[in-house]
């Protein structure tokens, strides 16, 4: 009979840091799977998984961000206004041209669990399409990748 315990971290003990990752020139996929994983903080050796123990994020240069194979043209994006006939499709294209913020949230929402806690672990992501963001103060540490 194992005497083990179900380690959980007292919300005291949670440390989180500040990272900032530059998308330009990183693949779209990869770079979301990075960010996913450093939201929900299972690098960490402390990863729980029913708890936000993961770090923030800051991405900034979204509009650079790469993608492999002919996703620019085939890849699209799905949305309903809720009524019939009401489905509007966008190409990755014209996405990463409006909204650039937009495809990487997309990616990463993804990737993450689907309820409050991904949710949580989602509001920590910041992302920005040109170089400059407002979280200067947070001091946040180049993230490699």
């Amino acid at each position: 009979m194992n005497s083990f315990k179900t380690f959980s971290l007292p919300k005291e003990k949670r440390e989180r840091n500040w990272y900032i990752v530059d998308a330009e020139g990183q693949i779209l996929g990869r770079l979301s799977s990075l960010i996913a994983k450093k939201l929900r903080g299972k690098d960490k050796a402390d990863f729980t998984p029913h708890i936000d123990n993961g770090d923030f994020i800051v991405v900034v240069n979204a509009d650079k961000v790469q993608v492999t194979g002919r996703k620019l043209e085939d890849k699209k994006y799905y949305r309903h206004s809720g009524y019939p006939g009401g489905i509007k499709e966008t190409s990755l294209k014209k996405m990463l041209q409006t909204k650039p913020e937009q495809v990487i949230y997309k990616a990463v929402k993804g990737m993450l669990p689907r309820n409050r806690l991904g949710r949580a672990q989602l509001k920590k992501l910041k992302i920005y399409s040109g170089p400059e963001h407002p979280h200067q103060a947070q001091q946040p540490t180049p993230l490699e990748t």
